[in-house]
């Protein structure tokens, strides 16, 4: 109980980080699903480091799966999808954790990190930063894409499995940026959030395929 007291906790500062922001900037709702976004990446490292198991992390983030639909249907917390267009991202977000724990928890949780990472860290900032700064953008399927918040993106995942593969003693080579250049990619298929289900599948899948196992 203790180890998800401290998840829990986590989860509730980041929450309360979020509705502090708010309270300044209120007219910038997409910062506050970015906020919520990034800042659940160190959820999974917690969670391994506290050795919690498979079958509990699944049950964990099927709840929260189920609570996030009802909030679709119920807004319980309108302002955390209210963002001015429909998207099922949040949605997305939590079946692809649930898919990554599933087949990598125990059998490469590298992967499972790449995958979660670049969507947390590089999906988050890249929606971040092509908000706030402007820089070229175009339509992807009616869905507008900056050159700096895309940039962020590719540079971000790089970033990440980069650092990923250090730990495993992975020597660098094409593989690494052919990672970042598919969630890149994939990352600008965001019609109805549809790439917080894409780009961490595809990124762990790929890590563990051409990178842990090769």
């Amino acid at each position: 109980m203790l180890k998800f007291a401290l998840i829990l906790l986590y989860i509730f500062l980041i929450f309360l980080i979020s509705i502090i922001y708010t309270k300044f900037t209120e007219d910038n709702k997409e910062a506050l699903r970015k906020i919520i976004h990034i800042g659940m990446g160190p959820l999974i490292p917690i969670a391994q480091y506290l050795q919690i198991e498979q079958n509990s992390a699944l049950t964990f983030t099927a709840i929260i799966s189920i609570l996030i639909f009802l909030n679709y249907s119920y807004k319980f917390f309108p302002s955390i999808e209210d963002v001015g267009r429909k998207s099922f991202g949040t949605l997305f977000y939590c079946i692809s954790l649930f898919i990554l724990i599933y087949f990598f928890w125990e059998k490469d949780p590298y992967a499972l990190m790449a995958g979660f990472f670049i969507m947390t860290f590089g999906d988050g900032l890249a929606g971040l930063i092509g908000k706030n700064l402007k820089s070229k953008n175009w339509l992807v399927l009616k869905q507008k894409k900056s050159l700096f918040g895309t940039a962020t993106m590719f540079l971000t995942s790089f970033l990440v499995v980069c650092c990923l593969a250090y730990i495993q003693k992975y020597n660098f080579n094409i593989n690494l940026l052919i990672i970042a250049f598919i969630a890149t990619t994939l990352e600008q298929f965001s019609v109805i959030g549809i790439d917080n289900f894409l780009v961490p599948l595809a990124s762990a899948i790929y890590f563990n395929i051409f990178v842990t196992n090769i």
